[in-house]
């Protein structure tokens, strides 16, 4: 079995020692759950409760008529506390549901989400993925309902999982794949009904040769087919999964399903068994909680709302005041500014960092090295882009394609003077985006 990659990316310590061989804990939430009404790529969700309401395990709290959006579900059954702004992960203000806890998860009676999906029309099973309030899980956080209903001229031949989890530190897909195989596999038996795909691809780094053997040994159809990766960052980059596992380049400008094909994240095809089986919309996710400053890291089920500062608590606490918190993983995660911050659908990881893991550095002179040049995937000059937005020169950074990085921070990562380049590489894409828009 041959092992596939793409070129470029960069090695990193991958730190997975610290969870990879324990099973996933289950946890249930404490005196209150915040729930922001904004836990996906589109518009946010307007709130369907009120102060004083009492909601149920399952119930919808907010919605919103709107193509680009994904509705939210009560994750613990009590009366609303507050309908207002919370901090989120993203260091604003988000307005969110507060839950007072009664600690009786009642569910509620039906959530209209069950049924036998061999029997069930595209369009019904797609109707469900949208009530369940199911998004990529793996950190963009896009509504899956329209993920995989694609416009009628692009003809889905293949399904990619994306089992990579390439970050450093994180192991909550690992351990998912081997401790719910066949809820998985459901997944991808209903993915493949409505995408009429012919091939679906588990892909996995071979750093997980455990998960790779149990895939194997479920004896899986010819239509679904195990690939094998070289463990390297970013191998879970969407556009690079798919060179590395079909040889299909996905152009500039286009998206997967322009080339045949859908990626999705173990934990989103999971979600489709809870609601098809259980009748549970997405109100809980599989969270790795690590880093050197955490007493008992693992991984952890979780109910969505439920906050880092509590999370972190039932890891033991930490062995040191941490130096840096992270939400994902320390290549592209984002730095928090508070615990008190709730999990949500996206929450792939938190990381506590002890002073040498979070330490920073200062800027050197650009060596002209090209080290960043050679190991950029997506085959930029990150160097050049960075220069040209340290000097407000957005024509120079467009004409070098700059839009293209995908800020997977391979170049800041190996780029021995410690230069800035995915940060000014960040803003030279938001004023790109911004001359886009008011040109409109």
């Amino acid at each position: 079995m041959s092992i596939k990659t793409f070129k470029g990316g960069v090695h990193p310590n991958y730190m997975k020692h610290l969870t990879n061989a324990s099973p996933i804990k289950v946890l249930e939430a404490g005196d209150e759950v915040i729930i922001p009404l904004s836990q996906h790529i589109g518009k946010i969700c307007e709130p369907l409760v009120k102060k004083g309401d009492y909601v149920k395990v399952g119930q919808k709290i907010g919605d919103i008529d709107a193509f680009v959006s994904s509705p939210v579900h009560a994750s613990v059954s009590g009366t609303v506390k507050a309908v207002e702004p919370r901090l989120s992960n993203g260091g604003v203000k988000v307005m969110s549901v507060v839950i007072e806890n009664d600690y009786t998860y009642t569910m509620l009676e039906d959530t209209g989400l069950t049924g036998d999906y061999e029997h069930m029309s595209r369009e019904e099973i797609i109707n469900v993925i949208h009530k369940a309030g199911i998004v990529g899980m793996g950190g963009a956080g896009f509504p899956m309902h329209i993920k995989v209903d694609p416009p009628k001229d692009k003809i889905i031949k293949y399904i990619i999982v994306n089992g990579a989890e390439c970050e450093p530190y994180l192991s909550s897909d690992h351990r998912t794949m081997l401790e719910h195989t066949e809820e998985l596999l459901f997944g991808i038996k209903v993915l493949m009904s409505i995408s009429n795909a012919r091939r679906t691809f588990i892909a996995v780094e071979d750093n997980k040769p455990d998960v790779i053997a149990k895939l194997l040994a479920a004896k899986l159809p010819y239509s679904i087919e195990v690939v094998p990766l070289e463990t390297k960052y970013p191998q879970g980059s969407e556009k690079h999964l798919i060179k590395a596992v079909t040889g299909l380049e996905v152009p500039h400008g286009k998206l997967p399903a322009d080339v045949g094909v859908i990626v999705n994240n173990v934990d989103t095809c999971i979600s489709l068994y809870n609601a098809l089986v259980r009748g549970l919309p997405l109100i809980r996710r599989r969270v790795t909680v690590s880093g050197g400053a955490v007493n008992n890291p693992g991984v952890y089920d979780v109910p969505i709302g439920m906050t880092f500062r509590e999370l972190f608590e039932a890891a033991g606490g930490f062995k040191e005041e941490p130096s840096k918190i992270i939400m994902g993983g320390p290549m592209m995660g984002a730095a928090q500014v508070s615990l008190d911050v709730p999990v949500v659908k996206t929450t792939s990881g938190i990381l506590a960092f002890t002073k040498k893991e979070g330490r920073t550095y200062g800027e050197s002179p650009c060596l002209r090295c090209g080290k960043c040049v050679d190991v950029c995937p997506m085959h930029l000059m990150p160097n050049a882009i960075a220069t040209a937005a340290r000097f407000n020169d957005t024509e120079k950074a467009g004409k070098l394609n700059a839009m293209d990085c995908v800020e997977c921070g391979s170049c800041s990562y190996t780029c021995p003077s410690h230069r800035y380049l995915v940060e000014r590489i960040r803003l030279a894409k938001s004023r790109l985006q911004m001359i886009a828009a008011s040109r409109k």
